[in-house]
């Protein structure tokens, strides 16, 4: 294939998907890892498409491409008030009984002052996360794998195996950037991968982002943003119509069953509901789901 050819492929498919890893890239194009980089470095030059770290972003005025990753400590502190009042709301979807995915994150980490013991149990990839759990004699499991210094996320290949044994009735995920076209992304491709296993594993998912996070895309996706249902502290310009975006504090009178842009409602038959039909009280030693 002619490099020009393959330059035209590769700005093919970030018009269709806003952000590309070079992983992807050499898969669908068939070419070498060094050989994608540098058809990247060389439309950058050219300013037909902004690089990132293992990859590159679509071009788009209205977005800023962000890919410094902060500390848990530095983004703890980062609209702390916000994300109580996010994690609040979320807390209050969980019902007795219930089997939820925690990712790993700041905004997941508020969430934890307000769960109850209520009978849920919680498998989470944040090692920080099922101390706080455990100590307070709540059911927790901590997936195994590499554990990321930065994030204190658990990633890799043991991590996704573990995660795909599950079966969730909700998940918790956070995310460093979002916007309709590249949806969901954050800048490490290993905790890309693992939110969007664990993603395919939950019956409901819901992504916790304070207003700042929209219209930043970071390098990689790990979720699409129709189709996925987001918490947030105030509505953004831009996003004012959009059905599976709750605001904390606001009225949401049908929290299962409702639907929202991308998903039906529940209650529809299998296939077309988008959800599984799970069923509470078994799965993992008596914790979690079952399919009937």
């Amino acid at each position: 294939m002619l490099t020009k050819q393959r330059q035209e492929l590769i700005l093919k498919l970030l018009e269709e998907k806003g952000s590309i890893t070079v992983t992807e890239a050499k898969d669908m194009l068939g070419a070498s890892e060094s050989t994608v980089r540098r058809d990247i470095v060389a439309l950058d030059a050219e300013g037909r498409l902004v690089k990132v770290f293992g990859g590159a972003v679509a071009l788009d005025g209205e977005r800023t491409v962000t890919t410094y990753e902060y500390t848990v400590a530095q983004r703890f502190e980062l609209n702390r008030e916000e994300k109580r009042r996010i994690a609040k709301y979320a807390a209050s979807l969980i019902e007795p009984d219930d089997f939820v995915y925690l990712d790993a994150g700041t905004t997941t980490a508020h969430l934890l002052d307000y769960v109850e013991k209520n009978g849920a149990a919680f498998v989470t990839n944040a090692v920080a996360h099922a101390q706080r759990l455990a100590a307070r004699g709540i059911r927790v499991f901590l997936i195994g794998g590499e554990l990321k210094a930065s994030t204190e996320a658990i990633i890799g290949n043991q991590a996704m195996r573990t995660i795909q044994s599950y079966h969730f009735t909700k998940g918790f995920f956070g995310t460093n950037a979002v916007t309709k076209k590249s949806g969901c992304t954050t800048p490490d491709a290993n905790e890309a991968t693992v939110k969007q296993t664990a993603m395919e594993q939950c019956r409901e998912c819901y992504v916790l982002c304070d207003h700042t996070k929209f219209d930043l895309v970071s390098s990689v996706t790990f979720a699409p943003f129709y189709g996925t249902n987001f918490i947030t502290d105030r509505r953004v310009g831009g996003y004012e119509e959009c059905g599976n975006i709750r605001v904390a504090g606001e009225e949401h009178p049908a929290h299962d069953g409702e639907a929202v842009e991308g998903k039906p409602r529940s209650g529809e038959a299998d296939g077309e509901a988008g959800k599984k039909p799970y069923s509470r009280g078994t799965g993992v030693d008596g914790a979690g789901t079952r399919e009937p």
